[in-house]
Parts: C-alpha cells; sequence; structure tokens
C-alpha cells in the first residue's frame, strides 16, 4: 500500500510538516514523487518512519536516529528487540513513579505511612536509569554487570542522609578540584585533597574500592568527551588535572 504524505502523517499521528523536514534532512526520503509533484510513500518508508518514532520517544537526537537507521549494517530485528528492552525500562520506571504517588495519596489521607526514603524511591530509579542511558555501555564494558548492578543497588538503598552527604561530597570535589587547579600542582596538597574526596565520593557507589579501578574511572575522565565536557565546563584542563592528580594519589603513575 502506497501514502501521500498527508495520509502517512494521518497514520502515523505526525504532521506532514514533520515528514517533509525528514525529506530535507534526508532520514526519511519518499519512494516516489508522482507525476503530480506529491510524495508516495510505500511500505518500506512506513516501517523507517516507525523505526524513527520508537527513537524519538526514547530521546534519541534526529542525527543519530539517522545515522543508526541508515547504516549498512542496520538490523531492523534487532532494533525492535532493544526498543522493547528500552521501553520495559521506562515502564519499569514509570510503574516505581505511580506506586509513590499512590502510597503519598494514601498517606496524606492518613490511611498508611510513608519513609522518607520511600518518598524518594522512584527519583532515584530514575536518576539509575538516566545514568545507564548515558554511560552503561561504556561502564558495564570496563567494570562488569555485577559490579555495575551492585552500584546500582547501593544507590536505591541509600537513606536520606546518606544521599544528602554524597551529593555535598560531590560538591566539595568540583569546588576543591578548581582550588587546586589554580595551583598547577596535581601533586600538592590541595590536589591530593581533592583526589581523596573523591575517593569518598565514588565509596558511595561502589561495593568495593580498588586503587586500580580508581585510576580507570579517573582515565575515563580524559578518554571520554562527555566526562572531560562535564568536568572542564570551568576550566578546560580540569579533567586532566583530576586524572594526574588521581594517578598520584593512588600510586599509579
Amino acid at each position: 500500500m502506497e501514502y501521500t504524505v498527508q495520509k502517512l502523517g494521518q497514520l502515523a499521528g505526525v504532521s506532514t510538516r514533520t515528514l517533509r523536514f525528514y525529506d530535507e534532512i534526508g532520514i526519511l526520503k519518499p519512494a516516489r514523487i508522482n507525476s503530480s509533484g506529491y510524495r508516495i510513500y510505500g511500505q518500506q518508508e512506513v516501517d523507517r518512519l516507525q523505526q524513527i518514532l520508537f527513537y524519538r520517544e526514547l530521546g534519541v537526537s534526529l542525527e543519530s536516529i539517522k545515522t543508526i537507521v541508515m547504516a549498512s549494517a542496520f538490523d531492523e530485528a534487532k532494533a525492535l528487540r532493544e526498543h522493547r528492552d528500552k521501553l520495559l525500562e521506562k515502564r519499569e520506571q514509570l510503574d516505581a513513579l505511580i506506586a509513590n504517588v499512590d502510597k503519598t495519596i494514601a498517606v496524606t489521607e492518613g490511611s498508611t505511612t510513608m519513609t522518607n526514603q520511600e518518598k524518594f524511591a522512584g527519583f532515584r530509579q530514575k536518576m539509575i536509569d538516566e545514568n545507564e542511558k548515558k554511560y552503561g555501555e561504556e561502564i558495564r564494558a570496563k567494570y562488569g554487570d555485577e559490579q555495575v548492578d551492585k552500584s546500582n543497588g547501593k544507590v536505591k538503598g541509600m537513606t536520606e542522609e546518606q544521599y544528602a552527604e554524597v551529593e555535598k561530597l560531590g560538591d566539595d570535589v568540583i569546588a576543591t578540584l578548581a582550588e587546586a587547579w589554580a595551583t598547577g600542582d596535581p601533586a600538592g596538597e590541595l590536589a591530593q585533597k581533592a583526589a581523596e574526596l573523591h575517593h569518598q565520593w565514588l565509596c558511595f557507589y561502589w561495593s568495593s574500592y580498588t586503587k586500580e579501578a580508581h585510576a580507570g574511572v579517573a582515565q575515563m575522565y580524559v578518554d571520554d568527551p562527555r566526562f572531560t565536557a562535564y568536568y572542564d565546563a570551568r576550566q578546560p584542563g580540569t579533567a586532566q588535572f583530576l586524572r594526574d592528580a588521581v594517578l598520584i594519589y593512588t600510586g599509579i603513575v
């Protein structure tokens, strides 16, 4: 079956303007242009649009989607399985938030009680899911599923006091690191204090600490541009400075 741009838009629930834009950027070209100048879409384009909308629902940028779906090695069946896994994760997160809201309603009506830790359980899960989305593949490849799952478990089990403490530690790392960077000496007292604070911060997430793993994380801050951008936001070169300080702190140089 074939569709005009208007019919396809109605079928998929998107505007004709969106479909024309997808054509312009090359992510979804029509199968042909008919004699009247109308865009005509076939089954292949319908399937492609479904994939695009799946990825958009998961928050993937159009630029990234174009790279994925137009790759010669693109596997539609594999992509659908990955979509399903991601949607199940999203449903799990929404179920946790709904359960949280339901219990909060019951608390306000006086029929039950709720600990402060329970109040934020759904939001902690959201934080974990967002971290998985951003960095999960790299972290799991580096440290293994078991270690990452243990770390996520520690986050979910944090008390209100622990969560506040780890947030403060994270801020202290950044502030101390900024002061240390100004000295230009990764072996100096301030830089080594930043490395120690970073060690303490990591221990809130890790089930066990090793100097080798600490050094590996610091190296990742330099190797991965996403981490580099975070630490270098205030001052370029900060990620590398932290890496150097941690290598000295751990004795792995």
